[in-house]
């Protein structure tokens, strides 16, 4: 075990300084089956409903006015609604854009943003050290709280982050979100995140049992999982990120856009972000319709739409601008603490560097 420590000791410190494997944020999909090449309805079909008319093209080409795009949304994270209530509730069609719903890998999103292929997606902290190192993206607003939990078995010697000094910890990935939110709450504790604590891969529907079999002491996961072991296996949270003080109140997810395509396409990017702010107005207005529907369309990894609503509302849905920049400075700051970024990196400097208010709002 000590040798496997050190391995994985060795691939964080990698990790967290390359962050080349970094997997997919609940709000980007973390679904590895529905991670390769899910691409389902299109806003075309509700207006041209199967015709092939030459009226029916006029219109939709009328009513789309920026054209097809693909955004990156399937996968069973609960966290997605801004993408599935735009989609639904016509919000992207309202803004003249033909969205196909699609999942993909981390890697391919990545690819997609530079490329064009899209043109935003929903992600977190994932893509920090990606744009340290040079890819050229930029945070259009804030999108909501909450998400992912750090918890311990029913009569878990654990009962503070502290305990955790020298435990064996799940996680989806080695180097994903979930374990980058832990290594925040880690070194808040005392704990050097690379040295103090041996990481452990599963997936994600295999964690409970992990913790069950004894080959980790506690999980760090996107919700539904987390939520679920406290509802179903008596789980305690050791850290709800929507209510730990080390990130109440601030945005885990943003909308992310190229800067090639916000020069290129200003109006676009526009649309798109109006469209998300709509949609992060009405879910935080309709919470159990939210929950409903995303059951409904098999858009998350539940069916507990009780859970969902109430995980829905403590995320506190809403697009945020000025907030959002604070918050890309806090973490920043958090990060620089666990080893994450580099080395003293400067929260102003790659704040002003990465963020980008299009809709020109505050708040």
């Amino acid at each position: 075990m000590k040798n496997v420590k050190r391995v994985l000791s060795l691939v964080l410190s990698l990790t967290i300084l390359t962050s080349a494997t970094v997997g997919l944020t609940a709000c980007g999909g973390k679904d590895k089956e529905a991670a390769n090449t899910l691409a389902t309805v299109s806003s075309t079909s509700a207006v041209t409903s199967g015709s092939t008319t030459a009226a029916a093209e006029t219109s939709t080409a009328e009513k789309f006015k920026f054209g097809k795009l693909k955004i990156q949304a399937l996968g069973g994270g609960a966290c997605g609604a801004p993408s599935y209530i735009a989609f639904e509730k016509g919000f992207f069609a309202e803004e003249g854009l033909d969205v196909e719903l699609v999942s993909g890998s981390l890697d391919e999103l990545k690819t997609g943003l530079v490329t064009g292929e899209f043109t935003v997606t929903n992600g977190d902290f994932q893509y920090f050290p990606s744009i340290q190192q040079g890819l050229d993206l930029k945070i259009i607003g804030g999108l909501h709280k909450g998400c992912i939990r750090l918890v311990v078995p029913p009569n878990s010697p654990i009962k503070t982050a502290k305990d955790l000094a020298g435990k064996k910890i799940g996680v989806d990935e080695i180097g994903g979100t979930p374990m980058s939110v832990a290594t925040i709450v880690l070194a808040n504790a005392g704990i050097d995140p690379k040295t103090g604590i041996t990481w452990i891969p599963f997936p994600l529907d295999q964690l409970v049992q992990a913790v069950n079999k004894g080959e980790v002491d506690a999980f760090a996961a996107w919700d539904p999982f987390g939520a679920l072991a406290q509802k179903n296996n008596g789980f305690t949270a050791l850290s709800d990120i929507s209510t730990d003080p080390l990130f109440a109140g601030k945005s885990c997810c943003f909308l992310y856009s190229a800067k090639k395509q916000i020069e290129e396409n200003p109006e676009k990017v526009t649309a798109i972000a109006r469209a998300y702010k709509k949609a992060t107005a009405w879910i935080k207005a309709n919470p159990a319709e939210t929950a409903k529907l995303e059951i409904e369309k098999k858009y998350v990894a539940t069916d507990d739409v009780k859970l969902l609503q109430e995980l829905i509302e403590t995320y506190d849905f809403e697009y945020t601008t000025d907030n959002a920049y604070k918050d890309i400075l806090y973490f920043v700051e958090q990060f620089n603490k666990t080893g994450f970024l580099k080395k003293d990196t400067d929260p102003k400097t790659f704040a002003d560097q990465v963020y980008s208010n299009i809709l020109g709002t505050t708040k």
